[in-house]
């Protein structure tokens, strides 16, 4: 498999420090559906695809991460 070229920028005005996430505890969903695992790492929630763990992650403050869950549990983000 080819190696990634993809280059990570800092957004601007990105107040979030550079997280080492190699030794993160990474937990899934209690009832083991979707691909999504979540970290918490030095005061942030970090969210990765489990999947593709070596893509990205989302980085959430705990006020943005608060913020997301109370929208996924008023059906904000509900596609059906």
């Amino acid at each position: 498999m080819a190696e990634s070229t993809i280059e990570q920028h800092p957004l601007a005005g990105w107040d979030k420090p550079e997280l080492d996430l190699s030794r993160a505890e990474w937990h899934s969903s209690s009832r083991g559906r979707g691909d999504v695992q979540i970290a918490f790492v030095e005061g942030f929630i970090a969210m990765r695809n489990s999947g593709r763990p070596e893509s990205p992650s989302l980085v959430f403050t705990p006020a943005e991460w608060g913020a997301f869950v109370s929208g996924a549990r008023e059906g904000e983000f509900d596609l059906t």
